[in-house]
Parts: C-alpha cells; structure tokens; sequence
C-alpha cells in the first residue's frame, strides 16, 4: 500500500508537470497569435499605403501624358509659325531687294522684319520652356517609377519575412505536438489538448500560406501595371 500510494506522489508530480508545460505552451501560442495579428496589420497597412501609392502614380502619369501631348502640340505649332516666319523673312527680304530705291518702304518693311524677329526669339524662349518643362516630366516620371519599384521590392521583402519568420515557429508548434502525442504515458486529456493545439497551427500554417499567395499576387499586380505603362 506504501508503495502504491509513493507511486501515486510520483505520477501526480509527472502530472503536475506535464500541466505546468502545457500551460507554458498554451501561454507561448498566445503570444505567437498575438505576434501574428500585429504583422497582419502591419501588413494590411502596407498593402493599404501600396493601392494608395499606385492611384496616386496613376494620376501622375495620366497628368505626364496630358502634359507630353500639350507639349508635343505646341511643338508642332511652334515649327509651323517658325515656318510661317521664314516665309515672312523670305518674302520681306524679297520686298527690300525690289523696294531698295524706296527709303521709306525699306523703314516699314525693316521695322516689320525687326518686331518678325522679337516674336521669334519670344517663341524660341518659349520653346525652350517647354523643353526644360518636359525634361522636368520626364525625371518625375522616373522617380516615380523608380518609387513603385522600391515598395515591390518592400513588398517581395515581406513575403520573405512572412514564409520563414512566421512559419518557422509553426512548425515547430506542430513538431512539439507530435513529440507529446507519442509518449506512453502521457494522458488522454493531454493528448487531446495537444490535438487542439495542433488543428490550431495547422489553421496558421493554412492562413500564412494564403497571405503569402496574396502577397505574391498583389506584387505581380503593380508589377503589371509597371509593364502596361
């Protein structure tokens, strides 16, 4: 009876124990799913702060496009006034060749060669307005670009993160699982608490696998737009 009941002492204490390391797991699951809401929202975030991004670069182009055709208008206006302009001088130089004789006639026609002149080095400013405006474009727009490659590449950083940090204590929640669920002694109670903690991971391990994809999804998304542009 001494020996039964010592028995007894020794298989309470084992568990008292087993109890004491389960509810140590149980309190480092929490911790992990509380970890993993936060990423979550983190990531929600960044993917928020990306659509916002993309509209927003999305404007910026169409506004570079408007501005490149208005530009490429005014181009082409300007080189048919410059050809309209060198007609002028043509025919004003012919007039001062047959008009020579006549003083008078040569003031009227110089004066109108000289304000010909005024309104083509205007123009000529002009044009080299439109040309450092278009310069100016071009480099936003290559900033811009080179800002939505660099929230891919964030993005793509993400998706390491996300398939080897979290993941990673999953599997070994679901490693720790088995090695508890083959001990001889261990009692059915506990077996079926790790069974529960086991279901859980494996819902983690699912739910890591479709943010991962969506990830990747959306990363070939903005990725495509790039491409269509």
């Amino acid at each position: 009876k001494e020996k039964r009941a010592a028995e007894l002492v020794i298989a309470n204490k084992e568990l008292l124990f087993q109890n004491e390391e389960k509810e140590k797991r149980a309190a480092e699951l929490v911790i992990a799913n509380k970890e993993l809401l936060f990423q979550n929202k983190e990531k929600e975030k960044r993917a928020a702060e990306l659509v916002i991004a993309n509209k927003e670069l999305l404007f910026q182009n169409e506004e570079k496009e408007k501005r490149a055709i208005e530009l490429i208008i005014a181009n082409r206006e300007l080189a048919f006034q410059n050809l309209e302009k060198e007609e002028r001088a043509e025919e004003l130089d012919f007039a001062n060749k047959k008009l020579a004789f006549k003083n008078q006639e040569k003031r009227i026609q110089t004066a109108e060669l000289n304000l010909a002149n005024r309104e083509l080095v205007f123009q000529n400013e002009e044009k080299e307005k439109r040309a450092a405006e278009l310069i100016i474009a071009n480099a936003e727009l290559k900033k811009a670009e080179e800002y939505q490659k660099e929230y891919i590449n964030g993005l793509e950083k993400m998706m390491f993160m996300t398939s080897h940090k979290v993941r990673q204590p999953v599997a070994n929640i679901l490693g720790l699982s088995f090695l508890l669920e083959q001990e001889i002694n261990s009692p059915d109670e506990i077996k079926e608490s790790i069974n529960y903690i086991r279901q859980s991971a494996l819902i983690l391990d699912t739910f890591t696998e479709e943010l991962t994809l969506f990830i990747f999804n959306l990363g070939e998304k903005g990725k495509n737009k790039i491409m269509c542009k």
